[in-house]
């Protein structure tokens, strides 16, 4: 038994992840191509190999002749009869190779083979390593600054996190550990290309998968995510299981589960908002945490008019616009935030609730639980909840956002993907 073959092939198989049978391949083909270095053609050679032992022969067949034109394709009779003494002109015998008498050229070539192939397929086996993970989060160190992009070690490989998808807010030493989301993963000739982010909305939901046990067996589903990194989230869950509440799974006891993706994100805030149906309810959970006061959405256009106290004005709007942009992207709508006082001017107050009084001006609608008159009905919050008090959502920032008090809303967003 070659036990010293049997011993590297081993070992490269389970350092390397290379298949033993691939292994096997490459040697056969070395030798193959080897011969043809030596002899200047391998038509007619063949190369056996035992799996178990690893003992190869290497041979050739050979066309029994008077006169020999190719000594690497005939044999004359009587070498013929050395290997087969009932060779006779016209047969095919087959000849054993020394391949040990090769001169150094050939075998030099042999062993490049062999190192190709195994290169080879240790950049195939990483690249299908990680293209399991694209659209997954794995931990890496930072190994140096190349430019202003970052070269993270993965463990078998180098990943690339270019400027544009790191945190602005975020700067990474050389030996910090961090977590990424693979973006893609690409076979090139120099081995796989792994590209990685930290600024991509799916990287919260996967974090979330990790940490909160509901999230990942699926009782609990993220419905939609939108995020300006290094600043604040807002997320929409949905429970599938009427007994479990799908913003307390997320947020865990004391905030354990939120606060340890918060942490993961260098401090960046989150709101959990839970999803519903009804665009009216989910547009005010989405403006968490303002409250509001009416909600009036258009499914078919995509838009919505917010009515808000005047004095949550600049929170539902947030600092720059940001809670009421964020609520755009999560809802999908076009979402136009007025305070009170600018809706009864412009008489759109009046004309949300015309339908709440009878054709003598008397109001009808419910009332609330201290008795108070309230406004109920699809698209005006929930309903016997007059000032469309914030769902049940939580932030990791309790504080109000502060804000310029304006009319109108955010832009027109759309959901993230």
């Amino acid at each position: 038994m070659n036990s010293e073959l049997v011993a590297a092939i081993k070992m490269l198989e389970e350092e390397k992840g290379i298949p033993k049978q691939t292994l096997l391949s490459a040697i056969e083909q070395s030798l193959l191509q080897a011969c043809k270095t030596n002899f200047g053609k391998n038509d007619n050679i063949n190369v056996s190999i035992d799996p178990d032992t690893c003992e190869y022969t290497v041979t050739a067949e050979m066309e029994v002749v008077d006169d020999v034109m190719d000594p690497n394709m005939q044999i004359t009779v009587a070498d013929a009869k050395k290997i087969d003494p009932d060779a006779k002109v016209g047969d095919i015998i087959t000849k054993d190779i020394n391949s040990k008498s090769f001169g150094r050229i050939a075998t030099q070539n042999a062993k490049n083979v062999i190192l190709q192939k195994i290169r080879e397929e240790e950049r195939n086996a990483v690249f299908n390593q990680y293209s399991e993970k694209v659209r997954g989060v794995v931990a890496g160190t930072v190994q140096r600054m190349q430019g202003k992009s970052y070269i993270i070690n993965l463990g078998k490989a180098d990943a690339l996190l270019n400027e544009n998808e790191q945190v602005k807010t975020e700067t990474f030493r050389p030996h910090d550990r961090v977590r990424v989301y693979v973006l893609d993963v690409r076979n090139t000739t120099k081995g796989p290309k792994i590209l990685v982010s930290r600024t991509h909305p799916e990287l919260v939901r996967c974090l979330f998968e990790e940490e909160v046990t509901e999230v990942r067996d699926g009782t609990v589903e993220i419905k939609n995510i939108s995020r300006e990194a290094g600043s604040r989230t807002k997320m929409s869950v949905w429970s599938n299981n009427p007994d479990v509440d799908p913003v307390g799974a997320c947020v865990g006891m004391n905030g354990s589960r939120v606060n340890a993706v918060v942490n993961e994100l260098c401090g960046e805030k989150i709101d959990i908002i839970q999803w519903d149906e009804n665009p009216a309810v989910l547009i005010e959970n989405a403006l968490s945490p303002a409250k509001v006061i009416s909600v009036g959405a258009d499914p078919d256009e995509r838009a919505a008019t917010v009515v808000v106290p005047d004095y949550q004005l600049s929170l539902a709007i947030g600092k720059e616009g940001q809670n009421a942009r964020l609520a755009a992207r999560l809802t999908g709508y076009k979402i136009d935030i007025k305070s009170e006082t600018q809706a009864r001017e412009s008489g759109e107050f009046d004309d949300m609730f015309a339908e709440d009084f009878d054709e003598n001006g008397e109001f009808y609608g419910s009332l609330d639980e201290n008795g108070e008159e309230g406004f109920a009905g699809e698209g005006y919050g929930e309903e016997g909840n007059p000032f469309g008090e914030a769902a049940d959502g939580a932030s990791a920032d309790g504080a109000p956002a502060e804000g310029t008090i304006a009319e109108g809303a955010a832009e027109e967003d759309h959901p993230t993907e």
